[in-house]
């Protein structure tokens, strides 16, 4: 039968075998000996609606672990003789598309804006000078990542370099791009994108620094209130525009952790934005989710009240500080868990019985209200026929 929003699937669920054939991107099956067909794109959309499906979509997340193999030139085979997209069709999953439609959100620099880029022993310095001054980023580089270690906010004369360049940018959606990319996922997928970071998450992760902003919002607090202010004011800018785009998901790419963003901050900074937004956005009939990722046990308290439609990312034991049962308290019956299972359980080291088992109780748990993943993301070293697995058991559930 159908899986029905608002109903909470048990442990002891009954599966069975693979007696449904997926065949290309689509699950047949039978609901009521009517014989029916939903690709991952209407999947998805039905999911974020609360509407009837005939299963769950999974989507890992590998663009990680396959693009730092590639460079690396350790994609195993058959991996190493394909392109992404084929990864996953091979895989028989769906793609959380955001690399794919990103770039259809266009915010341009005002023209008298010039960027330099110098390079140095570990990295390299980003001078951004505009008309009224200039802003300075140091960034180090790994093979793994990249990491500010000078952020270019550090005062009062930089928030108003920064003001400037925020009132003066431009910001458009490019349809074209936006056709030949949903030409390209096709029925992988339904498109979403994610958003630029909300006020106090962009502040802390770029501009101004976890350090330099807890300094600021002891020592001047008048200054961190208007960096707010500024933020949240321009970003109407893009928020109008991303209302009238034909995109129907949108992530707010937040990467919400507590010890970063405490819950007093989140209650008076991000939280209020939140509700705005969701609601503008669930007046045009779109839909909203949030990254939260790392630790945020004392944070789940806000979910309900968000108003958002689910949320990205919230990880469990042994990798976050969350059982599922706390998981499952917070988003009740009403929102929507995109990923679940720990990227832990993908690891060699964790045991196969461990990872099938975790599998399971995230399925059981959260179906329907479920977009299958990874919290958050498959390591570069992990195990990736656990990846291919990981679908094959959430094939074996009947629905």
């Amino acid at each position: 039968m159908l899986l029905e929003s608002g109903r909470t699937r048990k442990p002891g669920l009954e599966r069975r075998g693979p007696g449904r054939k997926k065949a290309g991107r689509e699950w047949r099956g039978r609901v009521e000996d009517v014989v029916v067909a939903m690709t991952f794109r209407e999947r998805t959309i039905k999911i974020f609606r609360h509407e009837p499906v005939d299963n769950i979509v999974y989507q890992p997340r590998i663009e990680h672990w396959y693009n730092y193999n590639k460079r690396q030139g350790t994609l195993p085979p058959p991996y190493d003789r394909m392109e992404l997209l084929e990864v996953y069709d091979y895989l028989g999953c769906s793609i959380r598309p955001y690399h794919y439609f990103n770039d259809c959100l266009k915010i341009e620099e005002h023209p008298e804006v010039r960027t330099e880029v110098r390079p140095t022993h570990d990295g390299h310095i980003v001078f951004t000078i505009t008309p009224v001054g200039a802003l300075v980023r140091r960034v180090e580089v790994s093979e793994l990542a990249r990491h500010t270690v000078e952020y270019p906010v550090k005062s009062a004369e930089d928030v108003d370099v920064l003001e400037w360049m925020l009132r003066n940018r431009t910001v458009w959606f490019d349809m074209d791009l936006f056709r030949q990319m949903d030409e390209m996922v096709g029925d992988r997928a339904a498109p979403m994108i994610y958003l630029p970071r909300v006020n106090m998450q962009r502040i802390l992760i770029e501009l101004v620094g976890w350090e330099n902003a807890l300094f600021m919002l002891a020592d001047d607090r008048p200054l961190l209130e208007r960096l707010v202010r500024i933020i949240d004011e321009t970003d109407e800018t893009w928020l109008q525009v991303v209302l009238n785009c034909p995109i129907e998901i949108f992530n707010f790419g937040d990467n919400i952790d507590e010890y970063l963003l405490s819950p007093p901050l989140f209650e008076e900074f991000v939280l209020p934005v939140y509700q705005d937004r969701a609601r503008r956005f669930r007046d045009r009939g779109k839909f909203t989710h949030s990254h939260f990722d790392g630790n945020v046990k004392h944070l789940l308290k806000y979910l309900q009240v968000s108003g958002l439609d689910g949320f990205e990312a919230l990880t469990p034991q042994p990798q976050g500080d969350l059982t599922i049962e706390e998981m499952k308290e917070a988003l009740g019956d009403n929102l929507i868990l995109l990923d679940g299972i720990p990227m832990t359980a993908f690891l060699p080291s964790t045991p196969v019985e461990e990872f099938e088992r975790q599998t399971r109780e995230i399925i059981e748990t959260f179906s329907p209200n479920l977009i299958l993943g990874i919290s958050d993301e498959p390591s570069p070293v992990c195990d990736i026929e656990r990846v291919r697995r990981a679908g094959e058991i959430m094939e074996e559930y009947a629905r």
